[in-house]
């Protein structure tokens, strides 16, 4: 296995909205709002026609690598109903490996995860995720002889709210590196690293081998006034830092080297969602097969200039082929 990764189950509901509607419906713009099953029905009412589709940070990093031609393996909850079917269906087809017992959809459990994801006109996205049968996941989840024969273990900062999911998560960390294995973490959202900061350096210090945050995670976590103090804090902490700046590329650090990768062109820009989630796939996979640094930024570049061309956090062309032709 190249990869194993540990993350939300979700489904994605994707629309278009103005900014006027994020104001009157008091949503933060560009970020991840926590919402109950309540709010998630009104908000689901209120929003345009929707695209319903799997997602879910890590699962979709999970998609990208399995499409780049490397094998990965999705561990995360959903309940035993439609959306869980759906999402089980989605990311096996997609070519990754999903096995976790789905929780019992019978006697008042939560249901499958949504998120529902508003695109306004400049293609910035807005997270509201009810996170449903996602708490469910627990230690008992985490297959010690599976994270043992990945190279690399690879775990979504969100998985940090459900306390449960947390201890999956320390388990996980604690086995690969047992394992003399890497561990991967990915910072997810500055306002989940607000909620978690002095933990999450804890984190990065002990337990991470690579980091994976944009320019505003990254300057959130070390309370830095720009990218250039956010990175010589980060500098050193941990085996490799891929530090994402949207249009302005990504910089990768690695070790005593620093590598500035510029973004890969698109054709257009439709939604943003997923991005950071397929850079990190892109990235994992070239890790994987024993590529530079440099390497490694190029094939995450690629991998997000695909899937922010269209709606929707999973790709709809073959990243395999993009990655030949536009790299070798």
């Amino acid at each position: 296995m190249d990869v194993v990764a540990i993350g939300n189950a979700i489904v994605d509901v994707v629309a278009s909205a103005e900014e006027a509607f994020l104001a009157a419906e008091g949503v933060a713009k560009g970020a991840m709002t926590l919402i109950d099953a309540q709010r998630a029905e009104e908000l689901y009412g209120r929003m345009g026609p929707g695209l319903e589709m799997s997602g879910g940070s890590a699962a979709n990093s999970m998609v990208g690598l399995a499409g780049l031609g490397g094998r990965g393996l999705f561990i995360g909850k959903v309940s035993d109903d439609q959306l869980g079917a759906i999402f089980r269906h989605d990311i096996r087809a997609a070519g990754v490996e999903f096995d976790t017992p789905a929780a019992p959809a019978d006697g008042g459990g939560p249901p499958t995860a949504r998120c529902l994801v508003f695109v306004t006109p400049d293609a910035q996205r807005t997270l509201c995720t009810m996170l449903g049968a996602c708490t469910e996941l627990a230690p008992d989840d985490i297959d010690e002889a599976v994270v043992t024969a990945a190279k690399v273990t690879y775990l979504e900062g969100y998985l940090w709210d459900p306390p449960r999911a947390k201890q999956a998560f320390l388990k996980a960390a604690e086995i690969a590196h047992a394992a003399g294995r890497e561990v991967a973490l990915s910072l997810s959202d500055p306002f989940c690293v607000d909620r978690h900061r002095a933990e999450f350096r804890e984190l990065v210090d002990g337990h991470v081998d690579i980091l994976f945050a944009n320019e505003v995670e990254v300057s959130s976590l070390y309370q830095a006034e720009t990218f250039d103090e956010a990175l010589q804090a980060v500098r050193g902490r941990c085996r490799l830092a891929a530090l994402t700046r949207s249009e302005k590329g990504c910089v990768i650090l690695d070790g005593d080297e620093v590598h500035v990768v510029d973004a890969e062109p698109a054709e257009r820009v439709v939604d943003t969602t997923g991005a950071g989630d397929l850079f990190a796939g892109g990235f994992l996979y070239g890790h994987a097969q024993g590529r530079g640094a440099y390497d490694c930024g190029r094939i995450g570049a690629i991998a997000a200039a695909e899937v922010i061309s269209h709606y929707g956090a999973r790709p709809e062309t073959s990243l395999a082929d993009l990655v030949a032709q536009r790299l070798g």
